[in-house]
């Protein structure tokens, strides 16, 4: 039998429609493959079917997840699908099939003998992980208040590697309810925004768009040389180890940490 591979589009929503799409294929899924993005070799004897994000069939599917499967496998899936690795749409695919189909159910995370099942469980960790590190590491820092405006907003840049964004805001809406704030993911161009005691949400910024130099409050620069200079001060040098430092605190953390900035 030909194998079908089912492109999609490298997001949850691209990943939840090509599932749908493959359930409605009724053709088993011993030959049919989830698969992020075109690749550059094609294989003999395989057939390609291109899916477009669908939020209608993403919502079913949802649905279905949190209904038969529960919270808890749902968010899993939901981090491992959110993981930068190429081959997360075919473990979150086949964990979906191993639960629903296999009949695995809401224990399906148990099941780490079935490779597919033990993938997602590792890309869902990764992406927990990095997400739990950039909530301790996010420096916000005021800019400057507009023309005629009384509200700044607090502004955080990041560049992690798994798309973190949807993770990291709901803990800081819920600690910074009362301001206006924003988390930028540079690799991905992608804003987590929270307006003032409303609900946060996503937006993505077009492929030209490039964040400029941003206006930083007077109190705002103040203080970060304050914390600079504390963070220089109460290190003791004879006692100073890069290595364990970097264990604790990867460069990639620091390039977006204020006491690290060479000012």
């Amino acid at each position: 039998m030909e194998e079908k591979y089912i492109i999609c589009e490298d997001s949850l929503e691209g990943i939840f429609t090509g599932i749908y799409e493959a359930y409605a294929l009724r053709e088993g899924h011993a030959h049919v493959h989830l698969q992020i993005g075109e690749e550059d070799n094609l294989r003999l004897f395989a057939v390609y079917l291109p899916v477009s994000s669908d939020p209608v069939k993403t919502e079913k599917v949802v649905q279905t997840l949190r209904s038969r499967l529960g919270e808890h496998v749902y968010h899993t899936l939901c981090r491992a699908a959110a993981s930068c690795y190429p081959d997360k749409g075919e473990a979150v695919y086949k964990t979906v099939v191993d639960a629903l189909t296999a009949g695995s159910g809401r224990r399906v995370m148990e099941n780490l003998k079935n490779p597919y099942v033990a993938r997602c469980f590792e890309l869902a960790r990764f992406t927990a992980n990095e997400a739990h590190y950039e909530i301790e590491f996010i420096r916000f820092q005021e800019l400057a208040a507009r023309e005629g405006e009384e509200n700044t907003v607090l502004f955080s840049k990041i560049g992690p590697k798994n798309n973190v964004v949807p993770f990291v805001m709901p803990h800081f809406a819920d600690r910074l309810s009362i301001e206006n704030f924003m988390v930028y993911d540079e690799n991905r161009k992608l804003f987590g925004v929270h307006p003032a005691r409303e609900e946060w949400y996503l937006v993505a910024a077009g492929e030209e768009f490039a964040l400029k130099d941003l206006d930083l409050s007077q109190k705002e620069e103040k203080y970060q040389e304050l914390f600079r200079t504390f963070h220089r001060t109460i290190g003791i040098k004879s006692r100073e180890n890069k290595k364990l430092q970097r264990q604790m605190c990867a460069y990639r953390y620091q390039d977006y940490m204020m006491e690290f900035a060479q000012k």
